[in-house]
C-alpha cells in the first residue's frame, strides 16, 4: 500500500525557540517521540549543526526531506542565498552530505507580497534556480502562506506563481491555505503533480480573553475588544483543530506528496516537543502509525 513519510518541520523547535539547541540532541528527542524525518528550517547550517544532522542520519535512522533556500540575501537567514555562488555551492554540498534532494523557499521576499510584478519576477527567478538545481539532482519548492490567496484580476497570486513557473514545485501548507479562505483538499488536488512536500498544521479558534482594564462603554474599549476577537486564530497540534487532516493527507499522497511535515508556528506556552508528541499520537490514531 502506498504511503508517505511523516516528519517534523524544524522551525517548530528552532534554536530561537529553545534555551539550548544541539542538532543531534534535538534529533534524539524527536526519535524518542517517534519521528525519524525532518525538514531543516531556521537552523543555521554551521559545521557543527550539519555534522549533528549527519550523525542523526547514521545513528538514529533519520531522513532529511529538504533544506531551506532564498532567492536573495536575508539577514534573518544567513547562508541560504541562492544568488550568492559561494552560498549556493555550500547549500548543495550540505544537501548531498545529508542525502537530501530538495530545497524549499519558505516565503517570497517582502516586496513581492505587495506588488504583482515583483511577485511575477520572483516566480521567474525561482524557476531559473529550480532549472539550475535540477542539473544537480535537487528539486526546488515554494511554501505558501495566506497572502498568496489575494486575488489579482480574479486569480489567486498562488496560481499566478504557478502559471509563471515550469520547474518550481510547491510545498503546500494546509493551515495557511485554509486561513487564505480556500478548501485545502480542493487546492491540493489542483496542484497534483507539483507537490512532494506537504505541511501538516491544524487550525483552531483560541479562547477569547478580554484585555484587563477595558472600559466597554468607550470607543477605545470597544476597539480593544474587537482587536482581541480578531486575533484568536491559532496554530494547532495536528488533530486538535478543525481541519480534515486525513482528507488532506490522502489528497497529498494522491497528488505526489512524499513527505508530510508536522509544523506548529506557535505553541502558546506548551513545550514544542509535547506539541509534536500530541500531533504524532493523533496521527497514529488516524491510522498513520506506519508512516513514521
Amino acid at each position: 500500500m502506498k504511503k508517505g513519510l511523516i516528519g517534523v518541520q524544524m522551525s517548530t523547535i528552532a534554536p530561537n525557540k529553545m534555551p539550548r539547541f544541539d542538532a543531534y540532541e534535538s534529533m534524539a528527542r524527536l526519535a524518542d517521540i517517534g519521528y525519524k524525518c525532518i525538514e531543516i528550517s531556521q537552523v543555521p547550517m554551521t559545521a557543527e549543526n550539519v555534522k549533528g544532522f549527519r550523525r542523526a542520519i547514521d545513528e538514529l535512522g533519520f531522513n532529511v526531506a529538504s533544506t531551506s533556500a532564498l532567492t536573495a540575501a536575508n539577514p534573518m537567514m544567513p547562508g541560504c542565498d541562492m544568488s550568492n555562488p559561494d552560498e549556493m555551492k555550500k547549500m548543495i554540498e550540505d544537501a548531498k552530505y545529508l542525502d537530501c534532494d530538495m530545497f524549499r523557499i519558505g516565503a517570497m521576499p517582502m516586496e513581492a507580497r505587495f506588488s504583482l510584478q515583483a511577485a511575477v519576477d520572483f516566480a521567474k527567478q525561482a524557476d531559473d534556480f529550480a532549472c539550475q538545481l535540477k542539473e544537480q539532482g535537487i528539486d526546488l519548492y515554494y511554501h505558501n502562506h495566506h497572502f498568496e490567496f489575494a486575488r489579482h484580476d480574479g486569480k489567486f497570486l498562488m496560481d499566478i506563481i504557478k502559471e509563471n513557473t515550469k520547474y518550481l514545485g510547491f510545498e503546500l501548507d494546509i493551515h495557511w491555505i485554509y486561513r487564505g479562505g480556500v478548501d485545502p483538499v480542493k487546492f491540493i488536488n489542483e496542484y497534483a503533480g507539483r507537490i512532494r512536500l506537504l505541511h501538516l498544521k491544524d487550525y483552531r479558534i483560541g479562547h477569547m480573553a478580554m484585555p484587563e482594564g477595558v472600559d466597554m462603554s468607550t470607543r477605545e474599549g470597544m476597539m480593544a475588544a474587537y482587536s482581541a476577537m480578531s486575533n484568536i486564530v491559532e496554530f494547532a497540534e495536528v488533530g486538535e483543530g478543525t481541519l480534515d487532516i486525513s482528507a488532506c493527507i490522502e489528497a497529498g499522497l494522491a497528488g505526489g506528496s512524499e513527505y508530510f511535515l508536522v509544523e506548529q508556528d506557535m505553541t502558546y506556552g506548551r513545550d514544542p516537543f509535547d506539541c509534536l508528541k500530541t500531533s504524532r499520537d493523533n496521527l497514529v490514531k488516524m491510522g498513520y502509525g506506519d508512516w513514521f
